[in-house]
């Protein structure tokens, strides 16, 4: 006769087994397709040695980059992420905040609890949107920046020095220039996305620096960064238009800058997102090894 405790710890292990091989067949699938995306799509430079390997760069290319029929493919993706968006009711109701007053530090307290607040009711519904947004490798449509935008101009350093953000091998900082909250999340090589409210990431990616969630500045920044032994894999980066704070010149369509640094070579994206729109897959990139190096 089999023990009852020894039969039931031998179907809860038989169960943990099953979990383990369909987690290891979905993470098996999800790279396959990301090799047959990154095949098909990228483009790929050297970015110099690190710990006596080449290491290389893979960026995945812009919606408008696509063929005719590969375009309305995306837009038919980018449509089901923005009924997503609204089906699970996440967008926020517009903030009350006085036109021309700054905000106290109290108001400022009071609108963090706010969140605090809406996530816990709302993280479930977020992270299924995230994973929806997730399943994209091609960029939006935002352009990449170039010397001849001078209109566009924005000195990220000067705002990441003035808030305390740091540097490192991988960094991706976000600029605006209105009282708006935009959101950066960052999904990570290891499945984690770093956001607001999970700023650190079991691979090394922190979010140090989170702006606007009360309208304090018209000049904000936000920064994930990894200071050291960014991992191999897969990065991408979403926008967010978190809430829309009416304030003077502050519209429901906000322009953004977005920079990208890996090993120390730099990439800039202009874009522009409305308030109530889907989560935006903004760009991805993959850090890998040379065997040539």
């Amino acid at each position: 006769m089999v023990e009852p405790l020894t039969l039931g710890s031998s179907l809860a292990l038989t169960g943990f087994g099953f979990y383990l091989l369909n987690r290891f067949q979905k993470q098996r699938q999800a790279r396959l397709r990301s090799l047959a995306l990154l095949q098909k799509y990228s483009t790929t430079s050297r970015i110099g040695v690190h710990r006596g390997r080449m290491r290389l760069l893979v960026n995945m290319p812009q919606v408008n980059q696509l063929s005719p029929q590969e375009q309305a493919a995306w837009y038919e993706r980018d449509e089901r992420r923005n009924r997503n968006f609204l089906e699970l009711d996440l967008l926020q109701p517009l903030a009350d905040t006085q036109e021309n007053e700054p905000p106290n530090e109290e108001e400022r307290e009071r609108e963090l609890q706010a969140r605090s607040t809406w996530i816990e009711s709302h993280d479930p519904p977020l992270q299924e949107h995230a994973t929806v947004v997730a399943e994209e490798h091609i960029g939006s449509g935002v352009v990449v920046a170039t010397e001849a935008d001078e209109e566009h101009e924005v000195n990220i350093d000067e705002r990441l020095e003035r808030e305390g953000g740091a540097s490192g091998e991988v960094q991706v900082s976000l600029a605006w220039d209105d009282y708006n909250d935009l959101d950066l999340h960052l999904f990570c090589p290891s499945g984690e996305r770093i956001y607001f409210n999970n700023k650190r990431s079991d691979c090394g990616g922190e979010l140090d620096v989170d702006m606007n969630v009360q309208p304090v500045s018209n000049t904000p920044v936000e920064n994930v960064v990894w200071r050291g032994n960014a991992p191999l894999g897969t990065y991408k980066i979403g926008v967010h238009f978190y809430k829309h704070h009416r304030k003077r010149r502050t519209k429901r369509v906000c322009q953004y800058r977005l920079r990208v640094i890996t090993h120390g070579q730099t990439k800039e994206y202009l874009g522009k997102i409305k308030y109530g729109q889907a989560m935006q897959m903004v760009t991805s990139f993959s850090l890998a090894d040379s065997h040539k190096g």
